[in-house]
C-alpha cells in the first residue's frame, strides 16, 4: 500500500509540475508576442514620470529665483537685473510688484497699464485706484461696496446727495461697510 500511496503522489506532483510548466510555456509565448508592446508601455511611464520630475524641477527653480529677485527688489526698488528676472521667471509677481510700487508712487501711466492685465485681480484693483487716484467714479469688482462709498462720496462733494444716498442703498446689509453707508446716509439727512 505504500507503494501505491507513493505513486499516487508522484502522479499528483508531476500533474501539478505538468500544469507549472503549461503555465510558464503559455506566459512566455505571450510574453514574446506583446513584448514590444510591454516595453513601449514600460518606457512611455518611465518617460512620463521622468519628464514630470524634470519639469516640477525647472519649475521649483525659477519659483526661487523669482523670489529671491522680489526680495532684492524689496531691498533696492531700483534694480534692473532683478527686475528683469522677476519678470521672466513669474510674470504674475511681477505684476503684483509693479502695482505695489504704481500705487506707491500714484504712479497712474503703471495703473492704466495694468488696468489691461490679463490677471483679472490685477486689473480690477488697479482699474479702482486709478480711478480714485484720479477723482473719477470706481467700479469694481473686489472692492463693489467700498467703490459705492467712494461714489457716493464723489456725488456728496458735487452736491447731490440724492444720488449719494440711492449709491449708498445699493450697499447690503451683510457687507462690511453697511454700518459705515449707514453713517453717511444719516449724517447727509441731516446735513441737507
Amino acid at each position: 500500500m505504500k507503494i501505491s500511496e507513493t505513486i499516487d503522489e508522484v502522479k499528483k506532483e508531476l500533474s501539478n509540475d505538468e500544469q507549472m510548466l503549461a503555465s510558464a510555456f503559455k506566459i512566455e509565448k505571450l510574453y514574446k508576442k506583446h513584448k514590444f508592446k510591454l516595453f513601449a508601455v514600460v518606457g512611455l511611464t518611465v518617460a512620463y514620470f521622468g519628464g514630470t520630475a524634470i519639469m516640477e524641477s525647472i519649475e521649483q527653480g525659477k519659483r526661487e529665483s523669482a523670489n529671491i529677485a522680489l526680495l532684492t527688489l524689496q531691498k533696492d526698488e531700483n534694480n534692473s537685473k532683478a527686475l528683469e528676472e522677476l519678470k521672466s521667471n513669474n510674470p504674475a509677481l511681477f505684476e503684483l510688484f509693479t502695482y505695489q510700487e504704481a500705487l506707491k508712487y500714484a504712479d497712474t501711466e503703471q495703473l492704466k497699464n495694468l488696468s489691461s492685465s490679463k490677471n483679472p485681480i490685477i486689473a480690477d484693483i488697479s482699474n479702482y485706484h486709478l480711478s480714485v487716484i484720479e477723482g473719477k467714479q470706481a467700479d469694481s469688482t473686489l472692492y463693489d461696496d467700498v467703490a459705492k462709498v467712494y461714489n457716493a462720496s464723489l456725488y456728496i462733494k458735487a452736491g447731490k446727495i440724492s444720488e449719494a444716498k440711492d449709491e449708498l442703498e445699493l450697499i447690503g446689509e451683510d457687507s462690511p461697510v453697511y454700518s459705515f453707508s449707514k453713517t453717511i446716509k444719516h449724517y447727509t439727512i441731516k446735513g441737507k
